[in-house]
């Protein structure tokens, strides 16, 4: 099922029932400032392994994003030193994903991970999703095979046709991007460029 939403002015009644489907452990597909992303609720596990199961990624392995519409928010899942809260506020939002010690609040499945990727996307249709439901998202981007057109990861109605009888809900946002966020690990106060994408640290 698609359901358009918009940079302002969405309807509440659009916004509950996306929170809703989230709080019943729903999956969806929405958009952020690179790329359309599969997510749901983060603290929700057996939704967690449908995620991963659809983007073909081994929990135990694969590191995992969480969503929100700002830091505060994530505090509790993830520690954060000074100096990279400072970093994370001169840059967020923005497209980036910001590597940090794993904190205590984390459900199950993140057992054993010493590391979480924190996503604040320069998207207000994704913070406000965040800010409604009142969590964070477990996240990972939409991306396409290599014989795949690009089409399947940027345009909602071919997403649809792809994904939309395996999502409970696939959010419009209109054309989205291929470029990546830009993945910096802030792990023992140390800053390291892991991945260069969409984003350049100021």
């Amino acid at each position: 099922m698609l359901l358009k939403l918009y940079n302002n002015n969405n309807s509440r009644r659009d916004l509950d029932h996306i929170a809703e489907v989230l709080n019943n452990g729903g999956v969806i597909i929405y958009p952020t400032d690179t790329t359309y992303a599969i997510g749901c609720h983060a603290l929700k596990e057996r939704a967690i392994e449908r995620v991963c199961e659809i983007k073909g990624i081994d929990t135990k392995h694969h590191l995992l994003s969480v969503v929100s519409h700002d830091i505060s928010s994530v505090s509790e899942l993830v520690r954060i030193d000074n100096d990279t809260f400072r970093l994370m506020r001169d840059n967020l939002p923005g497209p980036f994903t910001f590597i940090l010690p794993a904190g205590n609040r984390l459900p199950k499945i993140f057992k054993n991970r010493k590391e979480v990727g924190i996503r604040i996307p320069d998207c207000s249709i994704t913070r406000e999703i965040c800010e409604v439901l009142g969590a964070p998202l477990l996240s990972t981007s939409l991306k396409v095979a290599e014989n795949e057109d690009t089409e399947y990861m940027t345009l909602p109605e071919l997403i649809d046709e792809k994904y939309g009888d395996r999502v409970d809900l696939i959010i419009d946002g209109g054309e989205g991007g291929t470029e990546m966020s830009t993945v910096v690990s802030c792990i023992d106060g140390e800053l390291e460029i892991v991945r260069q994408g969409k984003g350049w640290i100021d």
